[in-house]
């Protein structure tokens, strides 16, 4: 089931949508509480979902390179609270952050910005999966043929390939320590490509936008402790109303 799919589904059994062309507002309130409703109920609602349109950004508005998720701070967040493709890996996330030491949210907009959550995913170069690891580099970690299944096949594996994709990134932080941009430009380019260039990001487009996107979505996700300033909240507890539009849209009905 699509992502979009999925929201009308779940809005149209909360009654909070009646036709193909409802709308969906909603705002983020300064506690980190994502309200929404079927209309623009004052000036902090903003348009989160159009029926008949995509839910997310695909074509990439706001990053400097095209991802399959929401870029807008607030969608962001609210896509990794729905998003079912997410919600069915974020334990190997959890599982892989603690083992390796990487901040759960550098996971997160890491696989947002290779794969947007695509176990199947497949780039013309043959990198494979969530973290879209080269077989090569896979084996390097420990993934291995065997009779029945090739590489390949192994990395559409979520635990196999966050697991062999995280010790890669750790190696790379490793590599370059306190340069977790240059950690983000090896593993788009290679660690050689990262020395040749003496130790800075390559003079490659492709390398330069997937470490300004990756750092982008990193710092939505885990902003300072403390909310304001227009930086997104570090949590956000959903509402929705239980009776459609009856209340405009703010009963107090909470979900995690």
């Amino acid at each position: 089931m699509s992502l979009r799919s999925w929201w009308v589904g779940a809005l149209l059994a909360l009654g909070l949508v009646a036709g193909a062309r409802a709308e969906v507002w909603g705002y983020v309130d300064g506690n980190g509480v994502a309200h929404f409703a079927a209309e623009k109920v004052d000036a902090r609602y903003e348009l989160f979902f159009r029926g008949g349109e995509s839910f997310d950004t695909a074509g990439g508005l706001g990053t400097p390179r095209a991802v399959a998720v929401p870029t807008a701070a607030p969608k962001l967040i609210a896509f990794f609270e729905f998003s079912p493709s997410y919600r069915q890996v974020k334990h190997h996330l959890r599982e892989a952050s603690r083992s390796y030491g990487i901040d759960y949210e550098l996971l997160q907009a890491l696989i947002a910005t290779e794969s947007g959550f695509d176990t199947d995913a497949v780039s013309p170069k043959g990198a494979v999966g969530l973290m879209q690891i080269m077989p090569a580099t896979a084996q390097r970690y420990g993934v291995t043929a065997d009779r029945k299944t090739p590489v390949e096949k192994k990395l559409t594996d979520p635990r196999i390939n966050i697991k062999a994709g995280s010790r890669y990134l750790r190696y790379l932080i490793d590599l370059f320590p306190g340069r977790l941009e240059l950690a983000l430009a090896a593993y788009n380019a290679g660690e050689g490509a990262v020395q040749r260039a003496g130790n800075r990001i390559p003079n490659y487009r492709e390398t330069q936008n997937y470490v300004k996107t990756v750092m982008q979505l990193y710092t939505m996700l885990r902003p300072p402790s403390t909310i304001g300033a227009g930086r997104a909240p570090g949590r956000v507890r959903m509402e929705l109303p239980a009776g459609g539009a009856v209340g405009r849209g703010n009963l107090p009905a909470a979900r995690e």
